[in-house]
């Protein structure tokens, strides 16, 4: 496991979370990145969103001026981050640091967000503007109704579900899957997301976790690699939308392979609301992929001012276990859904707002 914290990079003994190599020339890939800001930038970036309202009131137009601000990056940095979103061969998570904060901050809200409170919009600029560089934000009716700025905040009701609410569990390694009517989840999912930090949990001890798929490939055995690429497993639809919409029933996808596509560039697909194995040899090889994650994974510490830009189709991520005092000071992150591209979704989307759909 590659350990991150806001100073150092560790690997321990696994190498394999800190590099993956290609399948066809053994050439190693890197699946994380570290993007630091230099001050002067993080001022220069900080001091022009302080100036701007609240994005949610005019959001093409703010997704505008983000881009205007953020092209402002020093060139290396600037195509890093393209490049992230870009390509196939790039690592699956960014780390980026040293990014502006709000001078002040209310209340972490009670109620999973967002806050009424908020003075200035530094935060959902720094969230807004990352994305621009990767696609577009989305939203979707039965995550957060459909708001494109997501409060990921320990609420006491959802405490010890496996949901962004929860805190007394850990939350399993899965990626931001969709309820679909086509009967596949990993279609109109998001392609990105991006986490960013307002608030640290009180203890610093709330770790967030990537592990890819190449690097979960190479740590599972040939059998069970067979196995989870094979369509005997059904996904559940999030928790929000079985919650929500299906009155607590279970709402399962069409069979599918939890693995896919060319070896050296896997696609993997778990839902965190559970994934249902049709065989016992499926089952087995769900408990096996769990265990490599951990093996694997990348843990990082994230704290204000830092950000994660998360590949949603070439890995899965998760949360430990951390104590939510729900006393305004508790941990805070926002969150955006990102696609490439928005034309292959246009079947779902809502008539009031074009970026949101059903």
């Amino acid at each position: 496991m590659t350990v991150i914290d806001h100073t150092t990079v560790t690997t321990t003994a696994a190498t394999s979370a800190a590099a993956s190599a290609d399948a066809t020339n053994n050439a190693p890939v890197r699946t994380l990145t570290e993007i630091v800001l230099p001050d002067a930038v993080r001022d220069a970036i900080g001091e022009q969103l302080a100036a701007l309202p609240d994005p949610t009131t005019d959001i093409d137009l703010a997704m505008a001026r983000y881009h205007q601000i953020f092209a402002g990056l020093p060139i290396g940095i600037l195509q890093q981050m393209l490049d992230f979103g870009r390509h196939i061969d790039t690592a699956g998570v960014g780390y980026v640091r040293n990014l502006p904060v709000d001078r002040g901050l209310p209340d972490t809200p009670s109620d999973g967000g967002p806050s009424r409170d908020k003075a200035s919009y530094v935060a959902e600029g720094v969230l807004l503007g990352l994305t621009g560089l990767l696609g577009e934000p989305v939203g979707f009716l039965t995550e957060k109704r459909g708001q494109l700025v997501h409060d990921v905040i320990p609420v006491a009701g959802g405490s010890m579900t496996q949901t962004n609410q929860g805190s007394t569990v850990f939350l399993n390694f899965h990626n931001d899957i969709v309820h679909d009517s086509i009967g596949r989840y990993d279609v109109s999912n998001p392609d990105f997301l991006v986490l960013s930090c307002l608030r640290a949990d009180h203890e610093g001890v709330a770790a967030t976790y990537y592990a890819d798929a190449r690097d979960i490939s190479r740590a599972l055995d040939a059998g069970t690699l067979e196995t989870l690429r094979s369509p005997v497993f059904r996904l559940n639809a999030p928790g929000s939308y079985v919650r929500e919409v299906a009155g607590g029933n279970d709402v399962l996808s069409d069979p599918v392979p939890v693995i896919s596509g060319p070896d050296d560039s896997p696609e993997i697909s778990v839902s965190a609301n559970g994934v249902r194995a049709m065989t016992s040899g499926g089952q087995a090889a769900l408990d096996r992929l769990q265990a490599a994650c951990r093996e694997v994974a990348h843990e990082v510490f994230l704290r204000p001012g830092q950000a994660l830009l998360i590949n949603n189709r070439k890995g899965l991520h998760a949360r430990s276990q951390f104590t939510a005092r729900y006393d305004g000071a508790d941990r805070w992150l926002q969150r955006t859904y990102v696609r490439r591209n928005q034309w292959s979704i246009r079947y779902r989307v809502t008539p009031d707002n074009r970026r949101v759909h059903f």
